[in-house]
């Protein structure tokens, strides 16, 4: 298996104020020029947004966004006229096409905790949409959930020939890897697992082609992106 594993603590760690994340990928004021991501995959952040905090009306373009909740709630507001809640165990995909403005606000008393994903997409200059869905691989374990691809059968359509999973694997349970396309990213969300004898754990990632076999050596939570050759 041709792959490298990219750990936790090789991640940017910003920490000010109302912000604590940590950047997978380069990102603002971090940058790191051995992660500039991988294939359409841009950017996982990794943000937990303190109480009655969080991000003001800001613009993107030509990006699909996707945020994921773990734990907490997010406000959202934009450009296109949505104003919606986005609790635990939810998915937005905001795709910015020709672009959109929007905020992201913690309006609770309770800190967030999300991660934010940036693809790049193969259609530019699109119009602008919003999706969410609710799906929390924890209430179905040990099988893959297919969260995004650029067809209709999943519950979010994006603009890139890439496929987005989650899964939650409860320890001692192995889960197939089968692949469509050229190269998998493999995010461990919390947990500890190996993947075809390569130990991941809270925070790491790997990078690898072809099949695998997944065995949770604790609870682990995944987030599998099946991604194309090249952006």
């Amino acid at each position: 298996m041709n792959n490298y594993i990219h750990k936790s603590e090789n991640r940017g760690h910003i920490k000010a104020g109302w912000l604590d994340t940590k950047h997978s990928f380069s990102f603002g004021s971090w940058q790191d020029p051995r992660y500039m991501g991988v294939s359409a995959l841009r950017v996982i952040n990794e943000d937990i947004i303190a109480a009655n905090q969080g991000f003001g009306r800001h613009g993107h373009d030509n990006m699909e966004i996707l945020t994921y909740v773990l734990s907490g709630k997010l406000s959202h507001q934009d450009s296109m006229g949505n104003i919606e809640h986005i609790p635990a165990g939810e998915w937005q995909l905001m795709s910015a096409g020709t672009g959109v403005q929007h905020s992201e606000m913690n309006t609770t008393d309770q800190p967030v905790h999300l991660l934010q994903i940036w693809l790049y997409p193969n259609v530019q200059n699109a119009e602008p949409t919003y999706q969410q869905v609710s799906l929390d691989p924890r209430d179905q374990p040990n099988q893959w959930h297919h969260i995004v691809s650029p067809t209709q059968d999943t519950p979010l359509f994006i603009r890139q020939d890439a496929v987005i999973s989650a899964a939650y694997l409860h320890e001692g349970k192995n889960l197939s890897l089968e692949p469509q396309k050229a190269l998998n990213y493999l995010h461990v969300i919390e947990g500890k697992i190996r993947v075809n004898d390569e130990v991941v754990q809270t925070g790491d990632a790997i990078v690898f082609e072809g099949n695998a076999e997944i065995i949770a050596d604790t609870d682990a939570h995944l987030l599998w992106f099946d991604l194309p050759a090249k952006a």
